[in-house]
């Protein structure tokens, strides 16, 4: 019985070749360039839990009022999980209630969201997107203001964390990765991380 064997793949011509490295050289020199908490890597960076957190943390704590003095909700500082099996976040908010409508108590509960990330070219940034509402539960409510919270839920945890922005490019490491491409996002089981590709040669 014959053997297969494989073939050599041809060798790119030496004028591409030298393009190629010419590229991942320049998106090495630029993504070694940027400074800031984030580690990075010779065209990679790499957002840790903490550094996430960080980012929220500077929205909140935040007050939502549902129904006008009368149903108003505190959301505190989101702790982040990664969901590395669906390039998602998983953000999760203790919430306080208050208002008329609560007759002098003050409910704790929780709000849970996933959502996605995306790179804004506009300003150079990484942002949240396509927020899902998981969860919005307060203890001890009153049926009637259970019933409105429902209605609540989704839109306030749109506006809560939609379009956030995560990480933002500094002008000056801006100018320096201009020649790369968009960069992928992924999500690990250890970080968020932006990977910058240099554009194909043509």
């Amino acid at each position: 019985m014959a053997m297969a064997t494989s073939l050599p793949r041809p060798a790119p011509p030496a004028g591409l070749r030298r393009r190629q490295a010419l590229a991942w050289a320049g998106a090495a020199a630029a993504l070694g360039a940027l400074s800031g908490c984030a580690e990075l890597g010779a065209a990679r960076l790499r957002l840790s839990v903490q550094e996430l957190e960080q980012a929220l943390a500077t929205r909140f704590p935040r007050r939502y009022p549902l129904v006008p003095r009368l149903l108003e909700l505190e959301l505190l500082a989101p702790r982040v999980r990664l969901l590395p099996e669906s390039d998602q976040l998983n953000a999760v908010l203790d919430v306080q209630a208050s208002g008329a409508l609560l007759g002098g108590r003050r409910p704790r509960g929780v709000l849970d969201v996933d959502f996605g990330l995306r790179y804004e070219p506009a300003d150079h940034s990484i942002r949240s997107e396509r927020v899902q509402l998981n969860l919005l539960r307060l203890e001890e409510l009153p049926p009637a203001v259970a019933e409105q919270l429902l209605r609540y839920g989704a839109p306030l945890a749109e506006q809560a964390l939609s379009d956030v922005a995560l990480y933002r490019l500094r002008p000056e490491d801006v100018a320096r990765t201009e020649s790369l491409g968009v960069p992928r996002i992924r999500v690990t089981a250890n970080a968020l991380v932006v990977e910058f590709e240099p554009r194909p040669p043509r």
